[in-house]
């Protein structure tokens, strides 16, 4: 078995999760984007390029082409056609791409508040205030804006705040299905080397396996536990890394839709109390957070669409098995060499203990020798075990009179005499429970081996992987979006309506003291008119 092949295996879930645990939904995409309506059909509706590699005539597949046509700022925004493929920085550029209007949004809103800022400070330097004009319907209009944009602010931190929570917990489910899957794996192989190890010292009246076929096993059982081991290891070191990402993301999260929930709030009473100077303040704070919601939309936007990206890669890589694919780079599964040698040794295995089994059966146990020659043994004949396997190692069907190895020691069973304290047959039979017990050990070995066979190729071809992706694909994927979708909707709703709400506190804080000095106003005026009239 491959060493490397199966060391490949945590490095590839772990990467494929971790974009997977960071997937979050939005169809808003820039310019140029080819926009999927749901994500469940993303996968039918991709379109499949395939092209002829003219140097090998391998075909190959450019995965998830529809979703990832997309403008390549590195092209000249021209369209990218290269697919799935994260070592190609073209394709993480196009990516990058598609959150440039909220990153734009962001920059903008940071250099208009601060030219804003700045000219209002100018103003208030340099130039003399005139008259307050005041309006009823803009006084009205401000409050109720305000109000409206406060609510809005509100709703948006609900759905932050109830979409991260419900992301969390799925993306965790997924984290522990692939830990499961993993943990599988390494069970399955362990199980392996435990069966190869037994079938190294597993024989029949002092009859084992040839050396070279000893020394074989053991090179494939130490690739086997050096690989399960590793598997182990970095599974479990990457579930921890990717939970202290997701812990890290959620607390952000969390953070935000905090901060900009006490922000809509507090902003909205400090107007309503008629506290200008502490509004301003506000406004500054509320200036630099409503920038950084912004950058934090569209860096979750572009997570949301390489992740995206990926789960419609991985859709169409299980489907396309033996097309050559941008994921051959990450995970090379098409080694036919190493799968064959692995699945050649452990049928050379299964083969040679068929055969130890079988000559103790025809050469000793079905001898019919004089009496106080042998063991005594008598009776109708052992019937052979069954080989899965010719001489060539090609799969073999069972001849007439022979046992499978699935029955075998049931069959035996009818077979076994007892035996005197010199271990020779007192009654009738060919078989004494010494030598039943050591072929039940070999048939328990060669049926344990041979049915680890496939178990081995599916490994090797990635056939593990490719069942991971696929439940991923059709179980996880949706929820996450579903859950992701939240968190998009509250980000932008608490960005959009936190940016207006700042406006609305500076014209309501405006406008009230507008309404403020002309009640003042007037009402000076009333009294200066009355008192003349008086002094009159």
């Amino acid at each position: 078995m491959s060493y490397t092949k199966i060391n490949s295996i945590p490095l590839t879930v772990a990467f494929s999760l971790l974009l997977v645990s960071a997937l979050s939904l939005s169809n808003a995409l820039v310019d140029g984007v080819v926009s999927e309506p749901t994500y469940g059909v993303v996968s039918s509706v991709s379109k499949r390029f395939l092209a002829e590699d003219n140097a090998s005539g391998n075909s190959s597949l450019v995965l998830a082409a529809e979703r990832t046509h997309r403008r390549d700022p590195l092209e000249d925004r021209s369209y990218y056609t290269g697919g799935w493929n994260i070592s190609n920085d073209h394709y993480w550029a196009s990516v990058a791409y598609t959150g440039a209007p909220l990153f734009i949004i962001a920059l903008f809103w940071f250099v208009a508040c601060a030219i804003s800022l700045l000219l209002v400070c100018i103003c208030c330097c340099c130039c003399r205030r005139g008259r307050y004009g005041y309006s009823r319907t803009a006084y009205a209009l401000s409050l109720i804006f305000l109000s409206a944009f406060t609510i809005a602010a509100i709703i948006g931190s609900i759905f932050l705040y109830t979409g991260q929570g419900k992301f969390h917990d799925g993306t965790k489910h997924t984290l522990d299905y692939v830990v499961q899957q993993a943990g599988s794996t390494v069970d399955n192989l362990r199980n392996v080397s435990n069966i190869l190890a037994v079938a190294k010292h597993t024989g029949i009246s002092q009859i084992f396996l040839p050396q070279n076929v000893q020394n074989n096993i053991d090179k494939v059982d130490t690739k086997i536990n050096s690989a399960a081991e590793t598997l182990e290891t970095e599974t479990e070191k990457n579930k921890k890394d990717i939970m202290i990402v997701l812990d890290l993301v959620r607390r952000i999260l969390i953070i935000v839709a905090a901060v900009m929930l006490g922000l809509a709030a507090l902003g909205f009473l400090l107007s309503i109390l008629g506290l200008q100077f502490l509004v301003y303040i506000l406004v500054i704070i509320g200036w630099i957070l409503v920038a950084v919601t912004f950058i934090l939309c569209g860096a979750f936007l572009v997570l949301h669409n390489a992740t995206g990206d990926t789960c419609v890669a991985m859709d169409d890589w299980v489907k396309n098995p033996s097309a050559h694919t941008a994921l051959d780079d990450i995970i090379p599964c098409v080694d036919t060499a190493t799968a064959q040698e692995t699945l050649s040794q452990s049928k050379e295995v299964t083969y040679q203990l068929v055969g130890v089994t079988n000559t103790i059966i025809t050469n000793v146990s079905n001898i019919n020798l004089p009496p106080g020659v042998g063991y005594n043994q008598s009776g109708p004949l052992v019937p052979n075990l069954c080989n899965p396997f010719n001489s060539d190692k090609t799969d073999r069907k069972c001849a007439s009179g022979e046992v499978e190895l699935s029955n075998a020691t049931q069959v035996w069973k009818n077979y076994v005499c007892e035996v005197s304290a010199s271990n020779v047959c007192s009654t009738v039979g060919r078989l004494t429970p010494s030598m039943y017990d050591q072929m039940s050990a070999v048939v328990n070995v060669s049926n344990g081996l041979y049915h680890s066979g496939p178990f081995l190729k599916e490994l090797l071809d990635c056939t593990f992987l490719r069942d991971t992706f696929t439940v991923i694909h059709d179980e996880h994927c949706p929820d996450l979006s579903r859950y992701s979708k939240w968190i998009y909707i509250g980000l932008a709703l608490v960005s959009a309506s936190v940016m207006l709400s700042l406006i609305c506190w500076v014209l309501y804080a405006r406008e009230r003291r507008h309404r403020k000095y002309t009640k003042l106003v007037d009402a000076t005026s009333g009294q200066e008119s009355l008192a003349g009239k008086s002094h009159g």
